[in-house]
């Protein structure tokens, strides 16, 4: 039942906006109760914050109502809609969790068909009364999200691509209406791949994705949102993409942004109706995102929005994983589109310096097709005292997994690990001192080290180049489950070589969220001339050395300064014992040990302290076989690179997996 609230005689003049929420929608979750970041508290969260500051009573109230297969088949396939509307019934217990596993960061239970139809349809609704004048804009509070979900495939949470539906909805079922352009502004801090497939042909759709991107290393980790992705056909020109090069982008970076693409190319294409995938995870605090929006930032972006299509907007929630900042986003979004609360706060930031070099790409690339960026932007607006950004390094570490997958610790810990990264350094733009001090630090200790070649000796996973790669230039290889980041600098090994070297390998640990179930390799740092392990030698810059360690031992980590340093490889080269532990509270591969020297340049490797060397032996910890797609790795490492037959290679592996420390 709709409900009318706050808007009588007295508050004519208000705004009217439709704001709905369903409980239903909370039944998709995981199906044994597994912690996961996209769960139904996201918007309990967000309801009850808007309740506690009474803005349901100021809204238009409106009711969720499931999408019609119809509607759907605009933008997805029959086999897919198929697949959704049928995955919770009892023919499919038995399979469901298998298919799920077969897709891409996607789970299923009895309640994802109702919840992923309810979600769609609401999106129409709202998109539908906005549309008609009903309401003056309108805010889906709506999972699962849908922003990923391909026409084929349901990937990255989501299932079906709500804003999507909505958009063709209205665009083609709906002609009376006079919606014949709609913007669509995905401000989530992951592309809308799916979005942008499905309107990259059409001119009637203007798609606005600003995210991370990292060179194609983040999620969804393709080409596909780079600058270059422009539309084709008719619809050439009207797909923007915004591609973040790293983490830690925040008000004033997406202020540039809207100044200088947005807002200049929304007055040219002057939209009859804008929608908003409104993903919350590039806000501060986010545990999968690593960006620092607040909340007068997303605050400000919408309000400006309201200068075009008379303020015709739709929000549909996206994603967005810290509680605190999607409920406290939404709040500060809700407000604006009542417009009966000032804006209140400020950005005294600077954007970074890859912010000017990716506004700059994009105005060129698309000053083909939309004149107003055309223009050169003034030297003394991209040249303001601009600092680096003090890179978030995100990864596929073998180091990331917890042991214990049915305690909620484990994300908890994981979010408060990562608030207390992005956290204090979102603070730093309030002392512009203490930034550029970062930021000179930062430029300071990468240019000293690059100057400096090691050989990187490895053991594991990395004896694969490709996988090694994931580590220096982003990206995945099959079986990996998480693509890696990257590092700064990004060119590859200057040379590769093989040793052996007299250490035992050995396989430890029971699962990591890289390879799933089963241990990892690790080296024992001390000789023994009875062992003899492949190592793959790479020869690359200390700086590089250094975003390997990272990766390899955290999730997440601000290089401001190195771990292991100049001062430390003279320590580590010329003193016994020749290992060092970097200084990282948690993870399994901190341990640098030093093997020697090949050609005057020292060879490093990283593996386990002694002490959980000691634990592997007395059974504190565990002793695993590899997981399957981990062994295959080593496996294509050893034969591609002619050191063993692959019949070695698994003996090998089999070998370091049984005989006993």
């Amino acid at each position: 039942m709709e409900v009318g609230g706050g808007v009588d005689s007295e508050s004519k003049s208000q705004r009217r906006v439709g704001l709905l929420y369903d409980e239903r929608m909370c039944k998709h979750s995981t199906p044994d109760g597994d912690p996961h970041p996209e769960n139904p508290d996201r918007i309990k969260v967000i309801w009850n914050k808007l309740q506690a500051n009474s803005i349901p009573q100021r809204c238009v109230l409106l009711d969720a109502k499931e999408a019609e297969d119809k509607h759907i088949l605009a933008v997805h396939s029959q086999n897919h809609v198929n697949l959704i509307k049928k995955i919770s019934s009892k023919q499919f217990d038995s399979r469901r969790n298998r298919i799920a596993s077969s897709l891409n960061s996607i789970y299923l239970n009895e309640g994802t068909s109702e919840a992923a139809y309810l979600a769609a349809g609401s999106a129409i609704e709202v998109t539908e009364r906005v549309a008609k004048g009903e309401v003056d804009s309108a805010v889906a509070i709506i999972r699962p999200p849908g922003h990923h979900a391909e026409e084929d495939e349901a990937m990255g949470f989501c299932l079906f691509n709500n804003v999507a539906i909505a958009a063709s909805y209205v665009l083609n079922e709906k002609p009376e209406l006079g919606i014949n352009k709609i913007l669509i502004v995905d401000w989530d801090v992951h592309h809308g791949n799916a979005t942008q497939k499905m309107f990259w042909k059409d001119p009637r759709v203007l798609f606005f994705s600003v995210h991370r991107h990292e060179f194609g290393s983040f999620y969804p980790a393709t080409d596909n949102g780079f600058y270059t992705k422009v539309g084709e056909g008719p619809g050439a020109g009207y797909n923007i993409n915004v591609p973040w090069e790293n983490g830690r982008c925040g008000d004033a970076d997406y202020f540039a942004v809207w100044e200088h693409i947005l807002l200049p190319v929304a007055k040219e294409f002057n939209p009859d109706l804008i929608i908003v995938s409104a993903g919350f995870d590039a806000a501060i605090g986010d545990p999968l995102g690593g960006c620092r929006i607040t909340p007068y930032g997303y605050s400000v972006m919408l309000k400006k929005l309201m200068n075009f299509a008379n303020g015709k907007i739709v929000l549909a929630l996206e994603g967005g994983y810290n509680f605190e900042s999607i409920a406290k986003s939404m709040l500060a979004c809700v407000e604006v589109l009542l417009e009966d609360k000032p804006i209140l706060g400020s950005s005294e930031a600077y954007p970074f310096e890859s912010t000017w070099r990716v506004i700059q790409a994009v105005r060129q690339k698309l000053s083909a097709y939309w004149p107003s960026l055309a223009d050169e932007l003034p030297e003394e607006l991209i040249n303001q005292k601009v600092a680096p950004a003090a890179y978030v390094l995100t990864s596929s570490s073998e180091s990331e997994a917890e042991e214990d997958h049915e305690s909620p610790k484990v994300s908890q810990h994981l979010e408060e690990a990562l608030q207390e990264i992005i956290e204090p350094l979102s603070k730093l733009k309030v002392d512009e001192s203490t930034r550029d001090h970062v930021a000179s630090n930062t430029y300071t200790w990468r240019s000293e080290l690059s100057k400096v070649d090691i050989w990187y000796a490895a053991f594991g996973s990395n004896l694969w180049l490709k996988r090694l790669l994931c580590y220096i230039e982003g990206g995945q290889v099959d079986g990996l489950q998480k693509p890696g980041a990257g590092s700064v600098d990004k060119t590859p090994p200057k040379e590769i070589m093989w040793k052996t070297f007299p250490h035992r390998m050995f396989f430890g640990r029971k699962s990591t969220l890289s390879w799933g179930p089963g241990g990892v390799a690790f080296m024992d740092s001390e000789s023994n001339s009875q062992d003899k392990t492949h190592m793959c030698l790479y020869r690359i810059t200390l700086e590089q050395f250094n975003d390997l360690l990272v990766q390899e031992n955290y999730g997440g980590y601000a290089m401001s300064s190195p771990l292991f340093d100049l001062t430390a490889l003279n320590s580590v080269t010329g003193q016994e014992p020749h290992s060092l532990q970097v200084r990282l509270e948690k993870g399994w591969y901190r341990n640098v040990v030093y093997l020697g020297k090949e050609r005057n340049i020292p060879i490093l490797t990283m593996t386990c302290t002694p002490s959980d060397v000691e634990g592997f032996k007395s059974g504190e910890l565990p002793l695993c076989a590899p997981a399957k797609n981990y062994a295959n790795t080593i496996v294509r490492g050893l034969v591609e690179g002619k050191q063993l037959s692959q019949e070695e290679a698994m003996a090998y592996i089999q070998e370091a997996a049984t005989k006993a420390l």
